[in-house]
């Protein structure tokens, strides 16, 4: 029996599967298809929604779109690059905007005008933007349902031809009021419910059984949420004696992890797995790297030669086992893995020597249509514990990503001229939303590295800012008048002004595409002492950053504070004032889908014990807070 279904138009928008994925969590059915599909991939369907995407409207090279799909008799709902497309079709004019907005945003609906799609939601909303472009002129017959301050077209209806289009991402848990948005577009589409959990598990477990047909299974298994759950999910479908677990210690793993994970499988019944120690492969494969993205591809090919190797020593026969990855939709998708997206990272399980095997068939990602919560809650349909299913993210590369190298000579002209750039537009943007006190003794600069961010669907490659607000104020942190002497920095204590600021910052920096606030910098250092080191990932920086970031999860553990976030990154830079120390930066953020995030604000006596932990620690010469959101900035930093 035919399905009717919501069909999701994917131009290229890191956040096409999430539309789906909202719309099949509200019970409707839901598909992707190409912006360029036939008009018979709209058989039983009741609406259409157009994605954002990386193009502008007015790029030579734009995803290839089907215009005869704006004449079908059907409900059609634009999101950002999808609310051009929608104006466009019907005469509007889209250009670059006066001012770009990414992250938080208030919609202020038109009181003046009824909605069906904003039914029984509240006339002021939070709304998610990413987007550089803006509607100028709107379509014929369309007319105004909302604005918020820089954007006038924010949300628009043509109910004679059943259009709507919104420059907000109501896909993201960022826009609160976003499911109900789709849930009303969903019923103006006369769609009924028709999906469940429970549907997507059988048809993951039956997807297994048609693609292992005849086959054994290799999984690699890090130890994290998603390889996890599909090791649980394979042995489901398969059994046991036809699936063989590898985890891999690539010398990349956080302190005890491997012996950790072990312990936690046997705990479960996990017995089908084998621990390989292989990090001295791994750490020649990345040797005098600096490149991220070259680091990624090392590390994802090396996985490939130490699973030959293992397939050699076990004797298995190469013509009865497949590959098996804990991929999710986001590690698709970032690595630009649907025809119109743009390359925000390359993931390790997207590298050439997988995608081969991609192409011969010998690897199955049962996960890769899902996000992280999704699989989560497939987990505990398994029945697996809170110990294995609530675990932090911690991706194949492990913590070789969240090394930066540099190899002392890249720095370029056009870095030099970028760098002074950054500074120079910090320095002009206004910074009036803390108190008088914290105005006084802000200070600001920029640190001479660059991390990976990404805005309005495309990577940016940017500085990070620095705000710097002073020594510590007395009895400010748990460590108390000790505080004054050992470097502890003031930390300001409300969460609203410090994301106000990193939002003004990275809107309207060219430069710059993350906020940090400095917690501590060793004592009789000046700014001038830290300086842009040699280094690279290796043994000794590697050691140094597990012992910071041990520090970091034991004391979220001890506070309960592990189950509150999504996840803790440490980031160690070759900003020091030696080749043997480092600079740090503490990530912790919360999230539900990996695609979009916030920063964590952890409690004070939280923050003030591991910045003291971490302080007395002889190789750290500065730590900092990285207080920005996703977008603009990814989680890590590489």
């Amino acid at each position: 029996m035919a399905r009717t279904k919501i069909v999701v138009l994917d131009f290229g928008s890191q956040y096409a599967h999430l539309i789906a994925k909202r719309f099949r969590m509200l019970g409707y059915y839901s598909e992707i298809a190409l912006p360029s599909a036939d008009l018979s991939s709209f058989e039983d369907c009741k609406g259409i929604v157009f994605s954002g995407g990386p193009s502008s409207v007015y790029d030579e090279k734009v995803p290839e779109f089907n215009s005869e799909i704006l004449n079908l008799d059907i409900p059609i709902l634009g999101l950002c690059y999808g609310h051009y497309i929608v104006q466009l079709g019907y005469n509007g004019k889209v250009d670059k905007a006066p001012v770009g907005e990414f992250g938080f945003a208030t919609l202020n609906l038109n009181p003046d005008v009824k909605s069906p799609l904003f039914e029984g939601i509240e006339p002021v909303q939070q709304v998610w933007m990413s987007h550089q472009d803006g509607v100028l002129q709107m379509g014929d017959g369309f007319e105004v349902v909302g604005s918020t301050k820089d954007c006038p077209y924010a949300a628009t209806q043509n109910l004679s031809k059943k259009r709507f289009s919104l420059q907000c991402h109501c896909e993201v848990k960022d826009t609160p009021c976003g499911n109900q948005i789709f849930e009303n577009f969903a019923r103006y589409c006369g769609m009924e419910k028709n999906w469940d959990q429970d549907t997507v598990l059988n048809l993951i477990i039956e997807n297994i059984k048609k693609e292992a047909e005849g086959k054994n299974v290799l999984l690699f298994l890090s130890g994290g949420v998603d390889s996890t759950i599909t090791f649980a999910l394979l042995n489901k479908a398969l059994g046991q004696e036809r699936v063989l677990g590898l985890h891999i210690d690539n010398g990349f793993m956080r302190k005890n992890e491997s012996k950790n994970v072990s312990d936690a499988y046997h705990k479960f019944g996990f017995n089908n797995f084998i621990v390989e120690d292989a990090s001295e492969s791994f750490l020649g494969a990345i040797k005098g790297l600096t490149d991220p993205q070259k680091k990624r591809m090392a590390v994802g090919e090396n996985f490939i030669t130490v699973r030959n190797e293992v397939v050699a020593k076990q004797h298995l026969d190469e013509d009865k086992w497949m590959l098996a990855q804990g991929t999710l939709y986001p590690d698709i998708i970032e690595s630009g893995g649907t025809k119109n997206s743009n390359t925000i990272k390359t993931h390790h399980n997207r590298v050439q020597g997988i995608q081969d095997l991609i192409a011969k068939g010998l690897i199955i990602e049962p996960v890769k249509d899902l996000y992280k919560d999704e699989v989560r809650t497939i987990g505990k349909k398994l029945g697996l514990s809170d110990e294995l299913v609530m675990r932090h993210p911690f991706p194949g590369p492990g913590l070789s990503i969240n090394v930066l190298c540099n190899d002392g000579k890249s720095w370029t002209e056009k870095d030099t001229k970028e760098f002074e750039g950054a500074k120079k537009e910090l320095n002009e943007i206004e910074l009036n939303m803390f108190c008088q006190n914290c105005t006084a003794n802000l200070t600001r600069n920029v640190l001479p590295v660059r991390s990976v961010g990404v805005q309005g669907d495309f990577r940016t490659y940017r500085f990070p800012a620095v705000l710097d607000f002073g020594p510590a104020h007395e009895d400010e942190w748990p460590c108390g008048k000790a505080a004054l002497t050992n470097g502890m920095c003031h930390f300001p204590g409300k969460r609203e002004k410090i994301e106000e600021a990193s939002s003004t910052i990275t809107n309207a920096a060219k430069y710059i595409n993350r906020t940090l606030i400095k917690l501590y910098q060793k004592p009789g250092f000046k700014d001038g002492d830290l300086k842009i080191q040699e280094g690279y990932c290796d043994r000794r920086r590697l050691d140094q950053l597990r012992e910071v970031d041990d520090i970091v999860l034991k004391e979220l553990h001890k506070t309960g504070w592990y189950s509150k976030i999504f996840q803790h990154l440490t980031i160690d830079l070759p900003f020091a004032a030696s080749k043997e120390t480092a600079g740090f930066v503490l990530r912790p953020v919360c999230s539900e889908d990996v695609m979009t995030a916030r920063f964590a604000m952890l409690p004070k006596e939280v923050l003030g014990e591991i910045v003291q932990k971490i302080s007395v620690l002889p190789f750290v010469d500065a730590l900092y807070f990285d207080a920005t959101n996703k977008p603009p900035a990814t989680f890590g930093w590489e």
